[in-house]
């Protein structure tokens, strides 16, 4: 009957399919090439949306979905057709078609319309076409490539990578030793308890890679059916996922669950196809999967890998063993069902409803709207494990079934605010349990029992917030902006890795290295582009990470990471005191800026090594705005990192950079009149 019901509901989608129209669709171009999709239908809108980003970014959206028909290997070689095999490893395809009537027709509707738009862009721009035979692609390919999207969000990618790598600690090496967290974003909140000028304020700022499959892209997106949104998304969305509407808006920042169990299989040492469960050898689900993969000199492969499948999921041999794994990504697809309702609400109670649908693997959600309503939220699909399931992802022995979780955690469950006393709530991955003012912050004993394995109470972020914000019963939008760009580190720097001890230091410990030390412990520990002192820290808190893992003591460390940092300056720069302008530098294409902010500031930047001795942001300050709600409306400010097309030819390749360098935004608005009228361009989707 199951089957029955899938045959049908497939008939009924390939109906849906090919019912846009796109005479019906319209793309206005604002002055910086934001597309603005306007139609009668939200499906007509997803269309139009996918037309509209293939032409910004057509072969990041490919990459997205290449995986699903397994022909990533067939563009990028080795590294794709390791995604190839994840998306036969972890049965996506499978988990597609076996959820696919958990959606509700709206959203297949609207996937419909953007698979139908990105194949008429296809059709239309063969040239463009990463690989052959790739297009058309179906609502199950998209669905399949979304599944994957969802275990990168679920922490699959860092326990494939342990097992894989033999990092993965076994029962008897097994410590509640927790993960590092490299990942931030910030969300702040404030009602018009606090605001001066009356108004109800959101400050979306996620921390994203600035370019790449996971880097946002913004459009608006306008239908006779309810949808008005202005937003982020990433390449392959058909609608944003962060953003505003006409009466409420929001964002997310990472959380820190533990959203993974982990086990550890015994082997029958008679039979290496068969693992020890309730006293019995069971035999492993066995399956293969065809490969193909192009080279370097262009020669085609093809490559079979054995699948292996356990009562825990997917089955992965290293040097130490036998490692399974359960993510909720293994049985979920509809956490976009919940965005696109979130996107649709058009009050407090409609959104909700629509987070109790618990879809969303994880992120903190921080909201307000024009009722003055201010609300946070640590949302994640987490298991609820049974009494003595490991949490922080140590190992389990996956010997017996009674360590199998039972189900998920409701959204009654985890840790929320609304609406708190003192008028404010902020997030920058730290604790859901400080949320807010002290006085107003959940209980964490409330959810002592839940086992919920939150990592990371607190970083530099949370920290400088707190000081900011402490005593003042009233913020100006000059202030509120003050806060939102700050650039200062604590007074006491948090490193987890001990890197701060160099604060500690006499500036003769190391005399050949006693200026440097002086510049980096006299530093005002500010990020401004003139400031001395931040790019010697930020040279030698790179050199000491990566000299971290090599067994040294922490003064071996120390010295080490000096004597490479000073080699460096003095290499490219000829001396030590450089500015940060000198040695941080935001580039794409032929234009190339300084650019204040140093890692886990609130004003981030982090910067990997670029060329000449110098640095480039690639993650932190990604997609930003500024929703400010009253009884009026909305108003709203945004900016990106470069511009919001990746074609480098094109005039919205990096129109938006000295406006981010300078950390100001762009005006945006919902009102289609004034669009219209302003619009630089306007078309229809062929």
């Amino acid at each position: 009957m199951k089957y029955f019901l899938l045959a049908f509901s497939l008939l009924q989608l390939n109906h849906m399919m090919g019912q846009c129209n796109a005479e019906n669709i319209t793309i206005y171009r604002d002055s910086y090439g934001v597309p603005h999709i306007q139609a009668k239908t939200d499906q007509e809108v997803s269309y139009g949306l996918a037309w509209a980003h293939a032409e910004d970014d057509f072969k990041t959206i490919q990459n997205t979905f290449l995986p699903s028909k397994r022909l990533m290997g067939m563009y990028s070689g080795k590294e794709g057709v390791i995604m190839d095999y994840l998306v036969a490893l972890l049965r996506c395809r499978e988990i597609a078609k076996e959820h696919y009537s958990d959606l509700s027709p709206e959203v297949l509707e609207v996937i419909s319309g953007y698979v139908e738009g990105i194949n008429a862009y296809a059709k239309s721009h063969p040239d463009e076409v990463l690989v052959k035979n790739s297009f058309p692609m179906t609502v199950m390919d998209y669905l399949t490539g979304y599944n994957l999207v969802i275990h990168f969000f679920s922490d699959t990618g860092n326990i494939l990578r342990e097992i894989l790598s033999n990092q993965i600690k076994t029962v008897e090496e097994s410590s509640s030793e927790m993960h590092k967290n490299t990942i931030g974003s910030n969300a702040f909140a404030f009602s018009r308890k606090i605001m001066e000028h009356d108004k109800t304020v959101l400050n979306v700022n996620t921390h994203q890679p600035l370019e790449g499959p996971f880097s946002w892209y913004e459009a608006h997106v306008v239908s006779e059916e309810g949808w008005n949104m202005l937003g982020g998304l990433f390449p392959g969305s058909p609608f944003p996922m962060i953003g505003t509407n006409e009466q409420l808006g929001w964002t997310h920042t990472y959380n820190y669950p533990d959203l993974i169990d982990v086990y550890q299989l015994e082997i029958n040492p008679k039979n290496k196809n068969q693992y020890l469960l309730d006293g019995k050898w069971v035999e492993f689900e066995k399956s293969s999967v065809k490969l193909r993969m192009k080279t370097k000199l262009g020669i085609k492969l093809k490559v079979k890998r054995k699948l292996l499948w356990s009562v825990f999921g997917p089955v992965l041999e290293n040097k130490k063993g036998h490692f399974a794994f359960y993510s909720n990504a293994l049985e979920n697809i509809s956490s976009i069902d919940q965005w696109y309702h979130m996107g649709k609400a058009t009050s407090w109670i409609e959104f909700e409803a629509a987070l109790k649908m618990m879809a969303i693997p994880r992120f903190n959600v921080m909201y307000a709207d024009r009722k003055d309503s201010i609300f946070f939220m640590s949302i994640a699909r987490i298991q609820k494990r049974p009494k003595g399931g490991a949490i922080h992802n140590d190992i389990m022995m996956g010997d017996n079934s009674d360590v199998i979780s039972l189900g998920f955690h409701d959204y009654e469950d985890l840790p929320k605010l609304m609406n708190p006393g003192h008028g404010y709530l902020f997030n920058t991955n730290n604790s859901p349990y400080n949320c807010a003012h002290s006085e107003d912050n959940p209980d964490e004993k409330e959810h002592e029992s839940f086992q919920f394995g939150f990592r990371e109470k607190e970083n530099n972020r949370s920290a400088r917030f707190m000081s900011l914000i402490e005593n003042k019963a009233q913020l100006s939008m000059d202030e509120f902006f003050e806060i939102k760009y700050d650039i200062q580190y604590p007074e006491d720097i948090w490193t987890p890795s001990g890197a701060s001890a160099i604060f500690d230091l006499d500036d003769l410990t190391y005399p050949e290295y006693s200026n440097l030390i002086h510049y980096i412990k006299n530093w005002n520990h500010r990020a401004d582009t003139f400031n001395v002192g931040a790019a010697q820290w930020a040279i030698y808190y790179g050199n000491y990470l990566n000299l971290k893992n090599k067994g040294y003591d922490n003064g071996v460390h120390i010295k080490k990471a000096l004597k490479k940092t000073q080699k460096h300056l003095l290499k490219y720069y000829g001396r030590i005191d450089i500015e940060l302008r000198d040695y941080q530098r935001h580039q794409r294409g032929t234009k190339e800026l300084a650019v204040p902010g140093l890692k886990d500031m609130i004003a981030a930047m982090t910067s990997v090594p670029y060329k000449k001795g110098r640095a480039k942001p690639v993650h932190g300050e990604s997609y930003i705005m500024i929703a400010q709600y009253d009884d009026d409306g909305v108003e709203i400010e945004s900016v990106l990192p470069y511009g919001n097309s990746r074609r480098a030819d094109g005039p919205h390749y990096t129109d938006q950079m000295e406006m981010y360098a300078r950390q100001e935004r762009k005006k945006m608005t919902l009102n289609m009149e004034e669009i219209i009228e302003k619009a630089l361009k306007s078309y229809h989707p062929k």
